[in-house]
């Protein structure tokens, strides 16, 4: 017979049991949706964000959550012994911290398989990432119906309290679910980036599972995370990702809430061999692209024919030309959306004078950051001082904006997506009424090595149906993939033979060269967008399946390089 005394320590040590149950059933709600936020933070630099991706991780995350609960209720009624429950918790803590160490050489055939347009590698890629957070969140899945085994058998009331205690776990998880929502997109990530996340989400689901078992032969598991994390952290990963380029020297990295961002220097060779010139250039996301360019030389020089890079920056200068007797000196303003580290606002000063107002918008304040360390941009320098960079979305900053501009320049990628709000009709009257009475629009839309011409034929087609004219541009880069695509704020007539003649008359060299290459070296030259060219109903903000298109861009790609 048990004394009031051993009653009273069993009723304690039961109280305590019960209350740690309930913090681990709210610290795996934290942990199972912590884990899936990182999922896409992890799959973005390869795969972007686009909304299949989010539907990719959604779904794969509910059936491992739907495949926990059933594994868990059968565990619970197999084995209801609260020692199984940590056994899982800390299985659980180790395979998490197994996944930054085996995701990078799957990434890295998804990048290869991206960069080759191999359909086949790239998915599989995909396929195996995704299910690198199968075991952990499904083993964290199994709390919830397991911890209500556990207080049912421990209630008095029993069966009677049933429907309360399936309440009270399913609301912790959930509130615990919140908690792991936000925590790592908006503290974690942003503070000590995506793999050090990850171990410490497998870091305290060990804490968890060990601190329930108290059994030192689980200690094993403890060593091995934190020789996988000092494996990846101090010593794979301590030098800076090496710059997948030809004779290319990575200069600085840094992890923002937005990308993965990468500096690089590249030497440019001469003809026998010698270094000819440096060039400094800004990759995001594993380097699928340059999302700004400077050539070093210019320091030096001060030329504004140093600035030019034969890419796509060089031509949203050259867009107003279309108008006619047009000159320099009548381009005074440029918004530019989307402006990296500055490679648009540093050529618009160059060309057009330090007075040129310029208001440059880029979500990212990292790479904001990165443009004035690396990219000599001129934002704050007195010298420039009408050159503001708001680090906000480029269609609310557009929305809050009074001025008008002669050029809205829009090159706001997100490899190799563009934003969907950033190509509807909406968004393109809106720019349309912040243009100066002679100002355009003009917007870098991509074209595969293949030649498709889907994309900015529907991103054409869309900007048609707000504008009076819309011409299309096409850069002079080898294998180029840009075309720009000008839209006008009142008819211009002929505007590619207003164009030629603003180019004879032209007086600043950049600008004269630069309306050459747009005449004549480009994939195709100069050209108008007529609307019997058109093949797409105008995008909405209600539907404007940008990502589809895109997708299939890409796989119409790896379908041109199958036997």
């Amino acid at each position: 017979m048990n004394t009031p005394g051993v009653q009273s320590v069993q009723t304690a040590r039961t109280v305590r049991s019960d209350r740690f149950l309930l913090l681990l059933v709210f610290l795996a709600g934290v942990g199972t949706l912590g884990i899936e936020m990182v999922m896409p933070r992890l799959l973005a630099p390869f795969f972007g964000t686009s909304q299949p991706i989010w539907a990719v991780v959604i779904g794969m995350t509910l059936i491992y959550l739907a495949t926990g609960y059933q594994v868990g209720g059968w565990l619970a009624d197999r084995w209801p012994d609260q020692r199984v429950l940590y056994r899982l918790v800390a299985w659980a803590g180790l395979l998490c911290g197994m996944i930054p160490l085996l995701s990078r050489p799957i990434l890295h055939l998804a990048q290869q398989s991206l960069s080759g347009l191999a359909a086949g590698g790239f998915l599989a890629a995909l396929v195996g990432v995704v299910l690198l957070f199968a075991a952990p969140v499904i083993l964290m899945a199994t709390v919830g119906p397991f911890a209500v085994r556990l207080q049912l058998h421990r209630a008095a009331s029993g069966i009677e309290a049933a429907g309360r205690t399936a309440g009270s776990i399913s609301a912790l998880s959930t509130v615990g679910s919140i908690v792991g929502t936000f925590l790592p997109v908006l503290v974690l990530i942003p503070w000590i980036g995506t793999q050090r996340t990850i171990y410490l989400f497998a870091a305290f689901l060990l804490a968890l599972g060990l601190s329930g078992l108290r059994d030192w032969r689980y200690a094993w598991m403890v060593v091995l995370v934190v020789g996988l994390a000092a494996w990846t952290l101090f010593f794979s990963g301590s030098a800076i990702k090496a710059a997948d380029c030809y004779g290319c020297l990575a200069l600085d990295e840094a992890e923002s809430s937005y990308n993965y961002i990468q500096v690089v220097t590249q030497n440019v060779y001469g003809d026998k061999g010698e270094v000819a010139e440096q060039v400094r250039t800004l990759r995001l996301n594993e380097g699928h692209a340059n999302h700004s360019m400077y050539r070093l030389k210019y320091r030096e020089t001060g030329d504004p024919l140093d600035l030019l890079t034969a890419g796509p920056w060089d031509y949203f200068a050259v867009a107003p030309y279309v108008y006619p007797d047009r000159s320099a000196e009548s381009v005074t303003s440029l918004a530019m959306l989307g402006s990296a580290a500055g490679t648009v606002p540093k050529q618009f000063l160059a060309f057009y004078g330090p007075d040129t107002h310029i208001d440059a918008v880029e979500i990212d304040p990292r790479i904001v950051e990165m443009g004035l360390a690396y990219f000599d941009m001129e934002a704050g320098d007195p010298r420039f001082p009408v050159y503001t960079v708001f680090t906000q979305d480029a269609r609310y900053w557009l929305s809050t904006t009074r001025r008008a501009y002669d050029v809205i320049a829009m090159d706001a990628y997100h490899q190799p997506y563009i934003p969907f709000h950033l190509t509807t009709v909406e968004f393109f009257r809106e720019a349309k009424a912040h243009l100066n009475e002679r100002g355009v629009v003009v917007v870098n839309a991509g074209r595969p090595p293949g030649g498709d011409d889907r994309l900015v034929n529907a991103v054409a087609s869309t900007m048609r149906a707000v504008f009076p004219q819309v011409f299309l541009i096409d850069s002079r880069a080898p294998r180029s993939t840009s075309v720009l695509v000008v839209g006008v704020s009142q008819p211009v007539g002929d505007g590619v033979a207003h164009f030629r003649a603003n180019a004879e008359q032209m007086e600043v060299p950049a600008l004269r060269l630069v309306m050459q290459w747009a005449l004549f070296e480009g994939h195709e030259p100069l050209r108008e967008f007529t609307p019997d060219q058109a093949r797409f109903t105008p995008f909405t903000d209600d539907q404007a399946p940008v990502e589809l298109l895109i997708d299939l861009l890409i796989v119409g790609e790896a379908r041109q390089m199958l036997p």
